[in-house]
């Protein structure tokens, strides 16, 4: 199969052609390589390790919630089987240090070993970071023939491990974080589905590969939505709920933040007032919440410094966004397998793509590059807001988007370039000294190529493809 299409097999692994092409760069550096890749829990890091191991020698341990001592021998027995060494499969180790000292010894030539869930190991005895420490700086940064990867799914202490503070710190050769495919790559999942509907399913499910496989393209996507999510027994019911257990012992106060950020409250002191958590401790929590990748802080595209006053929470997970939407307020008629659900969903769910829309024709913008620039997003100023602001500092070149969930006539797009333009005069980046671009998204738009021979920035889902 051709590598440059990266990658439909079984469990449609498609386009990570990127992140393989830093592993096998790494392999191939002949030199010990430490290796911290993590991501949010069902991005794909587990298919992604275990296809770049189908192709070299290595092993793959998948740590558990058990005892040290229980995760020591499970390794050393995977350690034993790859080795086919009767030897190393009686002698005894006490540590982590030891064994991998004894199987470094063992090896004679380049070798991949992946530890995934590796936070299960430090969750169990909060010395492993130490003795990794010490295994690496004792034997396997000398040794040319390892090279090491450590998998987790807890963003938060994946990231602790990387820290100054962390014993681990200045160890690794290199991080990887795997992230969600973008709305193109997830329509690689859904080959018979119209980019209406891709942008659609892209809004309920991210890019997250394991949720875009719970959708049937040959079903219409609400049928789909129904069977995913709708129903007691759905991966997709539930799963927003397991994942924030795992995360958080406490989790009602997630729940709470979550579900106001759902419904438009985006300000800190808008989620205070309706959640009633104490404006002293909900900054820890919302922290917890852009560290496992939920919901990110928002600033205007334009702003240098950031200022608390001017900052916004979002969701950085469609997911999660949508679940607190649709699914969480409705989970009593969902027990009752009451139609009404479902049809609430279809009754907002074009309202709701609204804001999703922007950032299909963000990733548009970043994909496509129909003009040079270096950073993009939003625009607010009070009761002011733009959709999409891209800027190019070189050339002082600011492009203006308004983002419609809709198909225009002609005369209604000029309508929304006109207000976009009176609204871009409150924007102050390089005033009286920039070059003024202005454009639109919408579903469909009427006479699309007349509107950019006047030098407008004019898109729609026909340019998507």
């Amino acid at each position: 199969m051709n590598d440059d299409n990266i990658i439909v097999f079984q469990q449609t692994f498609i386009n990570r052609k990127n992140e393989l092409e830093i592993l096998e760069e790494r392999f191939a550096s002949s030199k010990p390589e430490f290796l911290v890749m993590y991501g949010r829990r069902r991005v794909g890091k587990t298919e992604l390790v275990t296809y770049f191991l189908n192709r070299r020698k290595g092993i793959y341990f998948l740590a558990e919630e058990k005892k040290y001592m229980d995760n020591l021998n499970d390794m050393k027995e995977v350690m034993s089987n790859f080795l086919m060494d009767d030897e190393f499969k009686i002698m005894g180790f006490k540590n982590w240090v030891q064994l991998f000292k004894s199987f470094s010894e063992r090896l004679k030539e380049r070798t991949i070993i992946v530890i995934d869930e590796f936070p299960y190991l430090v969750r169990e005895n909060k010395g492993i970071p130490s003795e990794f420490q010490k295994l690496w700086d004792m034997y396997l940064h000398k040794n040319n023939n390892i090279m090491l990867i450590i998998v987790g799914s807890s963003i938060g202490m994946m990231e602790e491990l990387l820290a100054r503070k962390s014993p681990l710190f200045g160890r690794r050769t290199a991080q990887l974080e795997i992230k969600p495919v973008d709305l193109f790559q997830a329509r690689e999942f859904l080959p018979d589905y119209a980019m209406t509907d891709c942008i659609k399913a892209y809004c309920c499910l991210d890019g997250i590969p394991l949720y875009l496989k719970q959708f049937d393209h040959k079903l219409t996507i609400y049928e789909n939505m129904e069977n995913a999510f709708f129903r007691r027994d759905a991966l997709l019911y539930s799963e927003a709920e397991i994942l924030l257990k795992q995360e958080f012992r406490e989790p009602a106060n997630y729940f709470a933040i979550l579900k106001a950020i759902s419904f438009g409250k985006t300000k800190q002191n808008e989620i205070v007032n309706y959640t009633d958590i104490d404006k002293s401790i909900i900054s820890k929590y919302i922290q917890n919440l852009e560290e496992i990748r939920i919901i990110r802080k928002e600033y205007p595209v334009d702003e240098k410094k950031e200022m608390r006053k001017t900052a916004r929470y979002t969701f950085s997970d469609n997911y999660f966004r949508f679940w607190f939407r649709f699914i969480y307020p409705s989970r009593t008629l969902i027990e009752r397998s009451s139609p009404d659900a479902i049809k609430t969903l279809k009754n907002n769910y074009n309202r709701y793509l609204g804001y999703i829309f922007e950032q299909a024709a963000k990733d548009f913008l970043w994909n496509r590059r129909p003009f040079d620039f270096g950073h993009v997003g939003r625009w607010w100023h009070k009761d002011i807001e733009i959709d999409l602001v891209a800027l190019n500092e070189e050339f002082k070149e600011i492009f203006f988007f308004e983002c419609k969930w809709k198909s225009l006539g002609e005369v209604d797009a000029r309508k929304i370039i006109l207000k976009l333009k009176g609204k871009s005069d409150f924007v102050k980046w390089n005033r009286y000294k920039r070059n003024e671009f202005f454009g639109l998204f919408a579903k469909h738009v009427e006479n699309k190529c007349g509107l950019r021979k006047e030098g407008l920035f004019v898109f729609d889902l026909g340019d998507f493809k």
